[in-house]
């Protein structure tokens, strides 16, 4: 590279000032078709777990307590996701989406990263162990 270019560049940096944004003072518009952290609506939900068999980052649980009386757990791992979308596409029922609006996930604690939802009784429940898993 050539001295006058480089020196051409340095001061075109300088009296341009930074190009980056001042986040998070200064927030960008979230692209559209955005990814973020995965929902699930329970009441359309019939437990089937073709979200859990098609995701390909084994992210998803479904533990059915009772199928008949509509209880199910949905377990989702939000460090495993990789956000492609699949599990929505699977869904035959509309119970999951992947809003634009969710997407700031980084925590220093490692169980913000697994989400249940659910009625509260059955997710505790799931997390006293009591649950078979699977659909």
């Amino acid at each position: 590279m050539k001295l006058g270019g480089m020196w051409r560049d340095a001061i075109k940096a300088l009296v341009q000032g930074p190009s980056t944004q001042k986040y998070p003072f200064e927030r960008l518009k979230t692209p559209e078709r955005f990814r973020s952290k995965l929902t699930w609506d329970l009441t359309n939900c019939t437990g089937c777990g073709l979200c859990m068999k098609d995701c390909p980052a084994n992210a998803i649980e479904v533990v059915t307590l009772d199928r008949k009386a509509k209880r199910f757990v949905f377990r989702y791992r939000v460090d495993h996701c990789t956000f492609c979308g699949q599990c929505v596409e699977s869904c035959n029922k509309n119970c999951l989406e992947l809003p634009e609006d969710d997407w700031e996930l980084a925590t220093t604690n490692r169980q913000d990263f697994e989400v249940y939802y659910g009625n509260e009784a059955d997710v505790q429940i799931v997390l006293d162990g009591e649950a078979e898993t699977g659909a």
